[in-house]
């Protein structure tokens, strides 16, 4: 099967997505791209633009494709009436890392609807849709619901039922070799480590944590603390507080440039914290609990999917969960292995081929 892949925010966890996806599957892919960043002019006119190049490059010309693969940055609806007429028949595959509904935006932004008004055209316009998790589903499907109830003298009565119709659920896969063949060089120390690795916004809820922490601290709790996770220009002041308040207890603090030096603190910790207030999968805390990382994650989103009750806390308990967690330890290689092993790529990949080979 020959694929074309169109991703127009080529980086991160869209990178990494399609890395492992044609590297474990049997397909020979085609990759058009667009370097990660401009998300909104992306999803405004990466179509067209595509379109374009496929009409205008003659090494396009003679090519046969079975599928088109985009991730939903792409308006599949305006790029099908866009595309070459040789490509237009083709059956286009549309995967959800996220949707426009429930992303979250900065403080001082308002959420443009325009663009979950795309997702929405995109899955009604694509053939088969995947979600990377059930609330990433939910939450779209959520979305399109509130908005279109304010919809004048109009109806798309049956949208929902036409998207269920053809939307499967796939985990994205994860490549845990760096993280395997460094979970034995392990250096222990003689205060429990917590782990923070996500982003630095205000959507990951950094002030629960790091005032949890101060408490903690106040009370003589033994810890000690690695920070990781991608900053950004705005970042919240806490964490520059945080650096200083917690400045004995810190092992790491700050981003890890280097995939292997990445994991390799990931198997330093003992205890893996979110207290996010959005998240559409988890692929930081699972690779943390892969590294042997005990998860304490909110009772909500998508961890419901990930990760059982007992890892599980509602907000109000996070303060004593934590202490729970902190005596508790550690997961022993055997335990951190049975929690993630499904969500890697050797369990995932036949999903996805059974996926990309559905016939119409």
């Amino acid at each position: 099967m020959n694929i074309l892949v169109l991703e127009p925010y080529y980086g991160g966890s869209h990178k990494a997505f399609l890395s492992g996806l044609t590297h474990h599957l049997p397909y020979a892919f085609e990759l058009l791209t667009l370097s990660a960043h401009s998300w909104k002019w992306r999803m405004r006119l990466a179509a067209p633009h595509f379109a374009r190049v496929l009409a205008a490059d003659p090494c396009y010309a003679d090519k046969t494709y079975d599928r088109i693969f985009c991730s939903s940055l792409v308006d599949v609806a305006a790029l099908r009436g866009l595309l070459p007429p040789h490509l237009r028949s083709l059956p286009v595959l549309t995967y959800f890392h996220e949707n426009q509904f429930a992303y979250p935006m900065q403080v001082s932004e308002a959420r443009d609807v325009h663009f979950g008004l795309t997702n929405l055209t995109t899955a009604l316009a694509s053939d088969r849709l995947a979600f990377n998790s059930q609330y990433n589903l939910d939450s779209f499907l959520a979305g399109c619901r509130d908005l279109l109830a304010k919809m004048p003298d109009m109806s798309l009565s049956g949208y929902e039922e036409a998207i269920r119709a053809k939307v499967t659920i796939l985990h994205p896969g994860l490549d845990f070799s760096t993280i395997d063949t460094l979970s034995t060089d392990r250096q222990t120390g003689s205060s429990p480590v917590l782990v923070w690795n996500h982003r630095w916004e205000h959507d990951k809820n950094p002030e629960l944590f790091f005032r949890t922490l101060y408490g903690l601290a106040e009370q003589g709790v033994p810890f000690s603390l690695i920070v990781l996770g991608e900053s950004f220009k705005n970042r919240p002041a806490i964490f520059a507080q945080a650096a200083e308040t917690l400045a004995e207890r810190i092992i790491h603090f700050g981003y890890a440039e280097d995939r292997r030096e990445y994991c390799r603190l990931l198997c330093q910790g003992d205890i893996a914290v979110s207290t996010a207030n959005h998240e559409f999968y988890g692929i930081a805390v699972l690779e943390a609990v892969r590294a042997g990382c005990r998860p304490l994650v909110p009772d909500r989103l998508s961890y419901r999917e990930l990760f059982p009750s007992a890892c599980r806390y509602q907000d109000a308990d996070f303060s004593r969960e934590l202490g729970s967690a902190l005596r508790a330890g550690r997961f022993t290689p055997h335990a951190a292995q049975s929690m993630t092993n499904r969500f890697s790529w050797s369990e995932l990949a036949g999903c996805y081929q059974e996926w990309f080979e559905l016939s119409e």
